[in-house]
């Protein structure tokens, strides 16, 4: 299927309640966010964060790298200070959601070279588990594999990996770079998963991803090469629902077939 034929599907994925989406109607189920960097959080899962916070579900956010890959040139942020900024900034948009900052953990990763296999990605996927078990998840949420950005790929390998562990541990990806995919990019089997009405989350979701200031104004302005969000693609996480794709279960090599 092509991303244009898989998007539009996508968009007509039923419409679900989070008790629904982490299989445990009436429970107290929590959740792990898995971030490639500082701020997919806001913009892929702003609101369901928001919704779990409201519920007095327990949330948890990994992020992955240190995010020091987005302005490699200034002077005024070198890579530390960047470092820092990025995670005060997570820290401030997660508020936003009503997630305390005691519930993010930065892996610190190398913005741009994070693992898919491996010691580093093994320990990455170790320390999902264990916020995992700390708030009961009911499910993981990552990056979509078909997001065209290595780290957002390495993510969702490191949570495959989390699923070899924990092979009856749900995992949902959600889109974030995979929208600029060019409209005949094949990417596999048409969608299986759920769309979150966030509609009352919308005011918060648009601050918590505002505080993610590096990303999204020009506040460092001593490097012309630097990233920035446009606003094009800011407006793919201003729409009332969510997109979560159900991954598929993950059997490890040692496994019978």
């Amino acid at each position: 299927m092509n991303l244009e034929a898989f998007l539009a599907a996508a968009g007509r994925l039923p419409v679900a309640s989070l008790d629904t989406i982490l299989g445990e109607a009436g429970s107290q189920k929590g959740l792990v966010v898995v971030a490639p960097h500082p701020d997919d959080e806001s913009l892929g899962c702003g609101g369901l964060i928001a919704e779990a916070c409201r519920l007095g579900r327990a949330v948890r956010l990994v992020v992955v790298t240190d995010g020091c890959g987005s302005h490699t040139h200034s002077a005024m942020y070198p890579p530390e200070r960047l470092r820092t900024l990025r995670e005060d900034e997570t820290r401030t948009a997660v508020a936003e959601l009503g997630l305390a900052p005691e519930y993010v953990r930065f892996l610190r990763l190398p913005d741009a070279h994070a693992p898919s296999a491996g010691p580093e990605a093994e320990a990455a996927a170790a320390a999902i588990l264990d916020d995992a078990a700390s708030c009961n998840a009911g499910a993981l949420f990552v990056t979509w594999g078909h997001d065209p950005h290595c780290d957002h790929k390495a993510s969702a390998a490191i949570v495959a990996l989390a699923q070899v562990q924990r092979p009856a541990l749900p995992a949902y990806a959600y889109p974030v770079w995979g929208f600029t995919l060019p409209p005949e990019t094949e990417v596999g089997d048409p969608p299986e998963g759920y769309r979150l009405d966030i509609a009352a989350h919308l005011p918060a979701k648009a601050r918590a991803v505002a505080a993610h200031r590096s990303q999204t104004t020009d506040l460092i302005a001593d490097d012309p090469t630097g990233f920035r969000l446009a606003p094009d693609m800011l407006a793919n996480f201003a729409k009332p629902h969510e997109i979560f794709l159900r991954m598929g279960p993950v059997v490890s090599e040692a496994s019978p077939s």
